[in-house]
Order: C-alpha cells, then sequence, then structure tokens
C-alpha cells in the first residue's frame, strides 16, 4: 500500500490509499490493532505532507561505494551515523529554504531512500531486522556543505539540520510492495537535468545490517526515520561544482514509491536582520 499523509480543505489531518491511477482514498487509522483500513471515499488532499511525523532522524554518510570514492574517502568498516533535528523535516512541493541569516553559499542535494521503523526494536540480527520496518519513502538529506566541511568543528550536525533540510515523501510504501529495499533505481535532478542515477545495490551496508548496527544496544521506535546514505554525482563533489540556487527545483525518485520534489527559495530576512546589514 502507499499511505499518504495530508490536510484537508479545513485543515483537518487525514490519511489516504494513493492508487496507481493518481487517485487518493481515504484510510482509517485502526484504533486497537493499529495499522490502516482501507475505504472507498475519495480524499480531499488540500496539502501533502510528510508521510510520517518524525520521531527520531538517523542519517548515514558515506554509505554508497561510489559516494565515497568520488569523496575522496575511505570505505568505513561501520557505518558512519549522524542525526537530522525533527524540525529539518519538508513536506513534498513545500520549499527547501537557503539558509540566509547563517548564511550557506554551497547548499547540496542528496537523494535517498529513507527506512520507517514501524515497532519498537533494540539489538536485532539482520535476519530479522526487515521485520522492524513499516515501510519506505524518498528523502532528500539537503546539507550545507560550507557548514559541514569549514564552519562545523569537524560534526555534521550544523550543515545538515537547518530548516526544510530533510524532504521526505510523496508517499510510504509498505513492506509488502517492496521486498528487496537494496535493488531500487534511484534517481536525482535539478531542473530536469539527471544528477544521481544509481541502484541501492551499491550501498556499503544494507538495510538489514543498518537497522542491526542502529538498534545495538539502542531502542529504535515507531517513527524513526533512516536516511540510508546517498549515491554518487553530488553537486559537491562536481566540476564545475552545482549547488543549489533560488528558483531550482529539485526531485528524488526511487523506484516502486514515487518522485519527492521541492523547489528551492532563499531564506527571507527579518526587518532588524536587513537593519543590520544596511
Amino acid at each position: 500500500m502507499k499511505i499518504v499523509r495530508y490536510l484537508d480543505p479545513k485543515g483537518e489531518l487525514g490519511f489516504g490509499q494513493l492508487n496507481e491511477d493518481g487517485d487518493t482514498l481515504c484510510i482509517a487509522k485502526k484504533q486497537q490493532e493499529g495499522g490502516f483500513e482501507p475505504t472507498d471515499k475519495p480524499a480531499q488532499v488540500a496539502k501533502l505532507l510528510t508521510p510520517v511525523d518524525f520521531r527520531c532522524i538517523y542519517c548515514v554518510g558515506l554509505n554508497y561505494r561510489e559516494h565515497a570514492e568520488e569523496s575522496g574517502a575511505d570505505v568505513p568498516d561501520y557505518p558512519v551515523i549522524f542525526m537530522k533535528a525533527p524540525t529539518a523535516a519538508q513536506d513534498p512541493w513545500s520549499p527547501i529554504v537557503l539558509p540566509r541569516h547563517l548564511r550557506s553559499d554551497k547548499v547540496d542535494f542528496e537523494g535517498e531512500l529513507a527506512v520507517v521503523i514501524g515497532r519498537p526494536c533494540k539489538n536485532v540480527s539482520r535476519e530479522e531486522a526487515l521485520d522492524y520496518v513499516l515501510g519506505y519513502s524518498c528523502a532528500n538529506d539537503v546539507s550545507a556543505r560550507d557548514w559541514q566541511k569549514e564552519k562545523g568543528g569537524g560534526q555534521f550536525c550544523r550543515g545538515k539540520t537547518f530548516d526544510t533540510f530533510c524532504p521526505l515523501g510523496p508517499c510510504l510504501v509498505t513492506t509488502d510492495e517492496i521486498t528487496n529495499p537494496n535493488n531500487l533505481t534511484l534517481r536525482t535532478t535539478v531542473n530536469d537535468e539527471i544528477m544521481q542515477d544509481a541502484s541501492t545495490a551499491d550501498m556499503i551496508f544494507d538495510v538489514p545490517a543498518l537497522i542491526e548496527f542502529l538498534s545495538g544496544s539502542t531502542i529504535l521506535l515507531p517513527g524513526t526515520v533512516i536516511l540510508t546514505g546517498t549515491p554518487s554525482g553530488v553537486g559537491g563533489a562536481r566540476d564545475p561544482q552545482r549547488f543549489l540556487q533560488p528558483g531550482d527545483e529539485v526531485s528524488v525518485e526511487i523506484e516502486n514509491i514515487g518522485k519527492l520534489t521541492n523547489p528551492v527559495v532563499e531564506e527571507a530576512l527579518e526587518d532588524e536582520d536587513l537593519e543590520e546589514e544596511g
């Protein structure tokens, strides 16, 4: 099932089943057993939201062999983990905002497969790891390279967790429709120009290995999102480099999931900021 989360014209939250013809039908959350129950009622979608309300966002760096090569980095012995704040979440079709108060001129795109945990897990084996997955989505691990590499004191957090730096969507695809998350085509475009074109089979640590590692001595709660790394082709590794500019439109498309699209705008400075600059 492809599940979307949305606001209707009255601003009320709803869940819908996205069909192959593009129509969306309302689905009801089961109160006792959990899960979703499809209906035949058409959904009135006024605004598409991230398909889950984030609890925690784990991210994996250097998890594609070709991306590690283009970054000039050695293949890691263990998954490289960092985190984003839930406030970095952004909805499909809503803008990626280029920071201007704490300015960045090197904002990059990173198309990624997102894994959503469905029930609590801790110390799970790779053989059982996928049993704890609710579903999969498209994500964009937006990154301010100057704050990530030059100004962040060696830590990723500042450059990775500005507002709007984690678009997710357009839907959540349940595991019955994706039995092997490490055999999917992933493509990222900027203004319809292909920037990344790869397969999740190029991951150094596959999805079961990541869940096994992240759940080690650590509880992963339902709603936890895992961004599984990005393939080669990011803007910072290109010659010349290609960072996001106001007016761009970025799309991340993954086989059997769909396309996540976001426009790019500049942060609007407050009046006092403009006065200080003047």
